[in-house]
C-alpha cells in the first residue's frame, strides 16, 4: 500500500514538474495562444471590412518579450509587415513628454518653474501667460486656446517655420482660463514643449529623439519628418474622393503629432514610460502616471477615456480600472493616420495599435480587447470584461429645481443647443462626432437624465468657477471591435446676448456662407477640403458663433472654457473687407468669402500670388464651365479644382499637373509663394 502511495506521489511530482517546465518554457518563448491570435485577427478583419480602415497593425509586449505582432490590410492588397511605419499622431506627445522628463532627471528642468524662464520670447496678449509652467503644458491645464493650425498638416513637405509661427500666433491670443484651473486638450502646449526640449538640450527635437530614445533602444523605424528614410516604408493613406494613395502625411508640429513608428517599436518605447530601463528614471515614469486631472476642474470620474496624467490622455483607462489595475493610454489622430498605446506598469505590459483610416477610438478598443485576452491567459484577471448592455430608462418625476439648468449651451465646434426640459425630457443632438446619435433624454433620478437607448447619461455641473457645464457619460460600443467609456464636459452654459439691428444684419449675411482658406502652403492637406470645418454656426437669437460671443458687426470673442470632446480648440473671429472682398481671421489662418471671389473667364490667362502670399480663387461660371484647363506653374506651386458640392475633383499635389475639365458652378484655386505666376489655358 505504502509503495502504491509512493508511486502515486512520485507521479504527481513528475507531472507537476513537467507542467511547470512547459509553463516556464511558454513564458520564456512568450507564444500567443490560438485564442489571443484569433481575437486579434477577428478584430483586425472587422476594422478593414466594416469600419473604412485601409490597414491596421498591432503588437503586445510583456516583460520585453513580444507576445503578439500582426497586421491586416484592406482591398488594395497592400502588404503590411511589423516594419511598416505609420504616423502615430498625438501619441507623439508621449515622446516629447518623455524628453521633458529626461531633462528633469538631468536637473535641467523644473516642471513648476514659469515657462518664460526657459523660453523668454514666449508671450501672449493675456498677461496670465507668465504663470504657465511646463507641468501645465504636460497636463493640458495651461489655458491656451488649443491649436495653431496654419501650415501644420502637409503632404510630403515640412514647415521649417513652425516654431516661429506658433509663437507668433500665441502673441495675439488670450487665455480661456486661469493657468492650472481647467484641463482642456491643447496641441500648442506640446509644440512649446518641443521648443523647450531644444533650448535645454542644445539639439533639435529630432536629434534628441534619435540620440536619447531611438539609438539606445535600437529603434530603426521611429522617425520624424526631418529624418532621412524611405517614405515607401509608410503605410498607404487614402481619402474618399481619390482612388489612389495619397502623398506622405507630414505633420510639422512634431512634438504634438508628427512622429512615425511601428506598433512593435511603440511597445518598446512604452517600456521607457514604465521606467523599465535607464533612459527614464522610475521616479519620472511614476510622476507621469500621477492623477493630474484631479488638480483642476474635471468630472469626478476615475475610469475614463480622458483622465490626464503628464502627457497621458488617461491614467485610468477603461476597463482596467474596474480590475483595480492601472493602465495608462495615449491616442493619436492625424487627418489620415490613427494610433493608440496602453501601458500596464505593474505587469510590465504594453500594447499598441496603428491604422490608416478609422479612428484612435477604434484602435483603443482593439488594444483593450487583446490586452484583456492576454491578461486572462496570464492569470492577472479572471475574466474579460463583457461589453455592458443597456435597457431603455424608466422616467421618474423630476424635481422642480432641475429647471434651473435650462438655457443656452455652446461649444467651440458650434454644436450649440438650447436645453428646455419639459415633463422631465429634452432632445439632445448627436455627440462624439455622431458616434452617439441624436435622441431623447429622460429624468431617471439623482439629478441624471438617460438616453433612450440607456447608454448615455447627462447631468449638469455648476463648478467652483461659477460656470455650469453639461456633463456627458457615455459607453461607446462598436460591434466586433469593443467598448470604451467617456465622461466629459460637452458644453458650457452662457448668457444669451441681444444683438442690435445693425450687428444682427451684418452677421445674418454670413449665415450659410462658405469661406475658402488663403494662407496655407501649396502642399497643405487643407486644399483637399479648403473650406472652414463646416459652415459658421451663427446663432443670432442667442448672439453666438461657434462658442464665441458676437460683440459687433465684425468680431466675436471666445467664451467657452472646457468642452473637451466637442470643439476643444477655441478661437476669436475677426472679419474685415478689402477691395470689396470679405475676409475672416481665426486661429492663425485667413479665409475669404467664397461668394466674393471673381469669375474664371476666358480672358484670365495668368494669375499671380500677391505679396501677402494669399491663394488665388476663381468661380467657374457659364463662360468657363465644361472647358479644359491646363496650368503651367512654378515648382512647388499647386492648383486644385472643386465642384459645386465643394468636392475636390483634382489637386495637382495629389493628382499631378494634368488637364482638368472645369465643373459647372465649381471653383478653382491657385497656391504658391508670393509673386508666383500661373499660366492658364482654357479650351
Amino acid at each position: 500500500m505504502k509503495r502504491k502511495i509512493l508511486i502515486i506521489l512520485i507521479a504527481i511530482i513528475i507531472i507537476t514538474s513537467l507542467i511547470c517546465v512547459l509553463y516556464t518554457q511558454r513564458k520564456q518563448n512568450r507564444l500567443p495562444s490560438a485564442q489571443l491570435q484569433s481575437t486579434a485577427n477577428e478584430i483586425a478583419d472587422t476594422l478593414v471590412s466594416q469600419y473604412d480602415v485601409a490597414s491596421v497593425q498591432y503588437a503586445l509586449i510583456d516583460n520585453s518579450k513580444f507576445i503578439l505582432s500582426g497586421s491586416k490590410s484592406g482591398s488594395d492588397g497592400e502588404t503590411i509587415t511589423k516594419d511598416t511605419m505609420y504616423g502615430i499622431g498625438s501619441v507623439s506627445k508621449m515622446y516629447v513628454s518623455a524628453a521633458s522628463m529626461m531633462l528633469v532627471d538631468r536637473g535641467l528642468l523644473d516642471l513648476d518653474e514659469p515657462l518664460v524662464t526657459y523660453i523668454p520670447e514666449f508671450e501672449m496678449a493675456d498677461q496670465r501667460y507668465k504663470q504657465i509652467t511646463p507641468r501645465m503644458l504636460l497636463n493640458h491645464s495651461s489655458g491656451i486656446s488649443g491649436t495653431s493650425f496654419g501650415n501644420t498638416f502637409l503632404f510630403d513637405d515640412f514647415n521649417t517655420e513652425i516654431h516661429k509661427d506658433v509663437l507668433a500666433s500665441l502673441q495675439t491670443q488670450n487665455l480661456k482660463a486661469d493657468p492650472g484651473e481647467i484641463a482642456v486638450y491643447c496641441n500648442d502646449g506640446f509644440t512649446l514643449l518641443e521648443i523647450l526640449v531644444e533650448r535645454l538640450s542644445g539639439m533639435t527635437f529630432t536629434e534628441f529623439i534619435n540620440q536619447n530614445i531611438s539609438q539606445p533602444l535600437e529603434l530603426k523605424s521611429t522617425k520624424t519628418p526631418l529624418d532621412e528614410f524611405d517614405r515607401t516604408d509608410l503605410a498607404k493613406t487614402y481619402m474618399p474622393m481619390y482612388k489612389e494613395a495619397l502623398p506622405t502625411d507630414t505633420i510639422s508640429a512634431i512634438g504634438a503629432g508628427g512622429i512615425y513608428s511601428t506598433a512593435e517599436e511603440m511597445c518598446r518605447f512604452g517600456e521607457v514610460l514604465m521606467g523599465k530601463n535607464s533612459l527614464l528614471s522610475k521616479k519620472s515614469a511614476k510622476a507621469m502616471l500621477n492623477e493630474e486631472y484631479k488638480n483642476g476642474i474635471w468630472p469626478e470620474v476615475d475610469e475614463n477615456f480622458i483622465s490626464y496624467g503628464l502627457g497621458w490622455d488617461s491614467v485610468h483607462i477603461y476597463p482596467l480600472a474596474g480590475f483595480n489595475i492601472q493602465g495608462a493610454f495615449k491616442g493619436g489622430d492625424t487627418n489620415l493616420y490613427h494610433s493608440a498605446m496602453i501601458v500596464v506598469p505593474k505587469h510590465n505590459i504594453a500594447v499598441a495599435v496603428n491604422s490608416s483610416g478609422g479612428s484612435s477610438i477604434y484602435d483603443i478598443m482593439f488594444a483593450t480587447q487583446i490586452l484583456q485576452e492576454w491578461m486572462k491567459e496570464e492569470g492577472i484577471i479572471k475574466e474579460i470584461q463583457p461589453d455592458k448592455t443597456f435597457t431603455p430608462p424608466v422616467k421618474v418625476d423630476m424635481p422642480a429645481d432641475m429647471q434651473q439648468y435650462n438655457g443656452f449651451y455652446t461649444a467651440s465646434s458650434g454644436d450649440s443647443k438650447t436645453i428646455e426640459i419639459k415633463d422631465g425630457e429634452f432632445l439632445m443632438p448627436s455627440l462624439l462626432g455622431g458616434l452617439v446619435p441624436e435622441q431623447k433624454f429622460v429624468y431617471v433620478d439623482d439629478n441624471l437624465f438617460k438616453s433612450e437607448d440607456g447608454s448615455t447619461t447627462v447631468s449638469f455641473d455648476q463648478q467652483k468657477n461659477e460656470n455650469t457645464y453639461m456633463k456627458v457619460s457615455a459607453y461607446l460600443t462598436l460591434p466586433g471591435v469593443g467598448q470604451t467609456y467617456f465622461a466629459f464636459y460637452d458644453s458650457q452654459r452662457v448668457k444669451s446676448i441681444s444683438l442690435d439691428t445693425a450687428v444682427s444684419q451684418a452677421w445674418e449675411k454670413r449665415i450659410g456662407k462658405d469661406y475658402l482658406i488663403l494662407t496655407e502652403k501649396p502642399s497643405s492637406q487643407y486644399f483637399l477640403i479648403p473650406l472652414l470645418p463646416g459652415k459658421l454656426m451663427i446663432d443670432l437669437e442667442n448672439g453666438y458663433v461657434s462658442g464665441a460671443k458676437i460683440i459687433d458687426e465684425n468680431n466675436a470673442v471666445n467664451m467657452v472654457q472646457i468642452p473637451v470632446m466637442n470643439g476643444r480648440d477655441t478661437t476669436d473671429y475677426k472679419f474685415f473687407k478689402e477691395n470689396n472682398m470679405e475676409y475672416l481671421q481665426m486661429y492663425n489662418m485667413t479665409f475669404v468669402n467664397k461668394a466674393d471671389i471673381p469669375p474664371m473667364n476666358s480672358d484670365v490667362t495668368t494669375t499671380t500670388i500677391p505679396e501677402n502670399g494669399y491663394a488665388r480663387w476663381y468661380q467657374i461660371n457659364e463662360n468657363s464651365a465644361d472647358k479644359i484647363v491646363t496650368v503651367k506653374m512654378p515648382q512647388n506651386a499647386a492648383f486644385a479644382v472643386y465642384d459645386e458640392n465643394n468636392t475636390c475633383i483634382s489637386c495637382s499635389t495629389v493628382n499631378g499637373n494634368g488637364p482638368v475639365k472645369l465643373p459647372a458652378n465649381g471653383y478653382i484655386g491657385f497656391f504658391g509663394n508670393a509673386s508666383d505666376t500661373f499660366s492658364i489655358i482654357l479650351r
